[in-house]
C-alpha cells in the first residue's frame, strides 16, 4: 500500500462507521474509482470499458444529486496533469472537488459538509 493508500483506507473506515452504515438516515454513498491494471491487458480492457484518467480517487454521494470527488494525496503529492484536467471539468460542472492530505483534512471537510448527529 502507497502512504496515500494507508490514508484513503482510513478515511473511508471513518466516513462508512458515521455515515455509510444501512442505519443510517439518509445512507451516504462513499467508494473509490479502481484507476489502474495490473497489466497492460487489463489497462487496455479497462480503456474500452470506460476507465479515464485523472478520476478522483473517492467518489461521495449525497441526497439531492450532489456528488464530492475527493483526491487523496499525501502533504507532498502533487496532482498529475490529467488530475488537474479532471478537477477543472467537475469544477466547470458545478460539482466539489476536494484534496485530503490528511485524515483530519478528509474528517473536517466532511463534517463541513455533513455534520455528525
Amino acid at each position: 500500500m502507497t502512504p496515500e493508500d494507508v490514508i484513503q483506507q482510513k478515511c473511508v473506515i471513518w466516513f462508512r462507521n458515521n455515515y455509510g452504515l444501512k442505519t443510517h438516515n439518509p445512507r451516504y454513498l462513499l467508494f473509490s474509482v479502481p484507476n489502474s491494471g495490473k497489466d497492460v491487458k487489463e489497462q487496455s480492457y479497462k480503456k474500452a470499458t470506460g476507465m479515464m484518467a485523472g478520476v478522483a480517487d473517492l467518489i461521495l454521494l449525497m441526497p439531492n444529486g450532489k456528488t464530492i470527488f475527493v483526491e487523496m494525496k499525501t502533504e507532498k503529492g502533487t496532482q498529475q496533469p490529467s488530475q488537474k484536467e479532471f478537477e477543472d471539468a467537475v469544477l466547470k460542472l458545478g460539482f466539489t472537488y476536494i484534496i485530503c492530505r490528511s485524515f483530519e483534512t478528509f474528517q473536517t471537510e466532511i463534517q463541513k459538509l455533513i455534520p455528525i448527529e
